[in-house]
């Protein structure tokens, strides 16, 4: 038999925030509001078009999709695809060396 593969695990922003409040001795809420403020400057900065640089962990950026066209899979007809933007996260070298 096949061994299963153990199971995941998803770190989120609370489980940040905890680490956060512990390793700073603050509030758990306190901490929480942070890591949302950091979120939220994120957000704010891609939707300005600006990118962001975190030191040791990346850079995340708007790249533009041009149009294009792609074939419907189960028709086999030709559709058009509209230009989309998409949010993209290059890791920096610690962070690829880390893992």
């Amino acid at each position: 038999m096949a061994e299963a593969k153990p199971k995941a695990v998803i770190s989120t922003g609370k489980h940040l925030a905890a680490s956060i409040a512990e390793a700073h001795s603050i509030p758990k809420k306190q901490a929480e509001a942070i890591v949302a403020d950091v979120v939220n400057g994120i957000v704010q900065s891609l939707t300005k078009g600006e990118k962001v640089r975190l030191a040791g962990l990346g850079t995340f950026q708007v790249n533009d999709r041009p149009a294009r066209q792609a074939r419907n899979p189960a028709t086999g007809a030709m559709i058009d695809v509209a230009a989309s933007k998409k949010a993209a996260f290059r890791p920096a070298k610690e962070l690829k060396e880390a893992i």
